[in-house]
């Protein structure tokens, strides 16, 4: 993504997300978004992040890597043929948000916000089953997933969500066909808080349009240590609606921000 594009999208989701979840405006000598995190992938590539998830069960080498930077971009590819550690399942994920001096760490009580673009084309489908192309979780094997932005199929139709999976709470869903073939803009913000005391918001922009805008306070955002952001495509194969195709995922723009 050139230099003007990113300047637009800044401007874009400064207007529409300057103020944190859960939170009123506020003068501008309180709480304000400080900048913590602006990989390029173009110079940085995949040190960006805390860890790399690519083909861990070595299912297909001859595709390898899946997970590169790609210019401006970095390129999530899955192929039909790629496999999981759970045969069930395909996954090319990176995680965490890493800088000079270590990895951030996202803790109880500390209020986070990630930007970014991102390119869906019409070959990552939605499906009946889950396909997650954002997750946030506490690290470590087994734990299951605090935050999920999925493509789901929703009586036959494809759509893009964003969902608590612990307490079943669906923030918000709208179509994926608007965002299929184009750059849409994301801009996620989450109150790190147990039982009651989180709160997230979730926008999404393409082409200068508010394709959706929700926010949920009140809700249960850790589970334990802390929360860390991934980023690529983790499919399971039990889709029954005939969408897993060879396909990619590209990202470009990313931004981490904490409230302070």
């Amino acid at each position: 993504m050139n230099t003007s594009r990113r300047t637009l999208l800044g401007a874009a989701l400064g207007g529409a997300a300057g103020v944190a979840v859960g939170l009123s405006a506020a003068p501008a000598s309180a709480a304000s978004w400080q900048l913590k995190w602006s990989p390029s992938a173009r110079s940085d590539g995949l040190r960006a992040f805390e860890t790399i998830e690519d083909d861990r069960a070595d299912s297909h080498p001859a595709g390898a890597p899946h997970i590169r930077p790609d210019g401006d971009n970095w390129r999530f590819t899955m192929h039909r043929a790629d496999r999981d550690t759970s045969t069930d399942r395909q996954r090319h994920e990176v995680t965490g948000l890493r800088t000079s001096s270590g990895y951030l760490k996202w803790l109880p009580g500390q209020t986070w916000r990630v930007t970014y673009s991102m390119y869906i084309p019409s070959s990552l489908k939605a499906t009946t089953t889950f396909t997650h192309i954002m997750q946030m979780k506490q690290p470590g094997a087994g734990s299951s997933p605090i935050v999920v932005q999925s493509l789901r199929r929703v009586n036959g139709a494809q759509t893009i969500e964003l969902q608590l999976p612990v307490s079943g709470t669906l923030i918000g869903r709208t179509s994926l066909d608007p965002l299929h073939d184009r750059w849409t803009d994301v801009d996620f913000q989450i109150k790190v808080g147990d039982g009651s005391s989180g709160s997230v918001r979730w926008i999404l922009k393409s082409g200068g349009t508010t394709l959706i805008d929700r926010s949920r306070s009140g809700v249960d955002t850790f589970l334990a240590d802390r929360v860390r952001p991934k980023w690529g495509i983790y499919r399971s194969l039990g889709d029954t609606s005939g969408s897993l195709q060879d396909c990619h995922l590209l990202l470009t723009g990313l931004r981490g921000y904490q409230l302070v």
